[in-house]
């Protein structure tokens, strides 16, 4: 695989479906390569797939993996304010059945791609997407890892968590509002009750969505980032 510097990055929107609904997908991959190489499923904050799901999209492929930003809200559906982007999330926060049926058909996508290693797909997820990745592990699905940055923790069936496949990490904003302290127990609870491997970064200061540049430092403003 060829470093940063030499990789040639392609980039393509995909469109696919769950059930009968349209996504649009987004995909990076370096094609100077034609080597499978093992999958990263992206998934998005509460904004849908846009130009920071992107972003981290195409740093992914730079570090030699194929990236898969999914959509979950379905083509054209895109936020065009937090208000909006709030009752979208919201939907799929409540309908988990809903939520996982999207999730999947990301992860199909990508695992069916040619360049990606057989059995090597890892999901990694923002805020909104974070939570996505916690319940497509919790679904029983076939990953290598997953990595939550700054994501939602809750989960209306604990006792799903026994179902997780793989080692998970979450990187937490000790100083985020909303993500409160007793979600963040009960996540830890029936992860322990599960007996699944998991690590739980709290980083001092960090406020909700502190991977992002425009969250800044104030927890009252990072938390309107989702």
């Amino acid at each position: 695989m060829n470093s940063p510097a030499e990789a040639k990055i392609h980039t393509e929107v995909v469109e696919y479906k769950a059930g009968d609904t349209a996504l649009e997908g987004f995909l990076a991959y370096d094609d100077s390569d034609s080597k499978p190489r093992p999958g990263v499923l992206l998934i998005h904050d509460w904004m849908g797939v846009g130009d920071y799901a992107k972003s981290r999209a195409r740093q992914l492929a730079e570090l030699g993996y194929v990236a898969f930003a999914a959509d979950i809200y379905g083509k054209g559906v895109r936020p065009s304010d937090p208000k909006e982007a709030s009752a979208l999330a919201a939907k799929y926060k409540n309908d988990r059945a809903l939520y996982r049926e999207r999730l999947k058909a990301g992860l199909e996508q990508l695992t069916n791609n040619k360049l990606v290693v057989s059995g090597e797909a890892a999901v990694i997820g923002y805020c909104f997407g974070g939570t996505g990745a916690l319940e497509l592990a919790r679904s029983g699905a076939p990953l290598k890892g997953v990595v939550t940055f700054h994501g939602g923790l809750s989960n209306p069936a604990p006792e799903d968590a026994k179902n997780i496949r793989c080692p998970v990490l979450v990187l937490h904003g000790a100083d985020d509002p909303i993500v409160k302290p007793e979600e963040v127990a009960a996540f830890k609870s029936e992860m322990d009750k599960a007996h699944a491997k998991y690590d739980f970064i709290a980083y001092p200061g960090a406020v909700h969505s502190f991977t992002r540049p425009d969250a800044g430092n104030d927890n009252s403003k990072g938390g309107g980032i989702q």
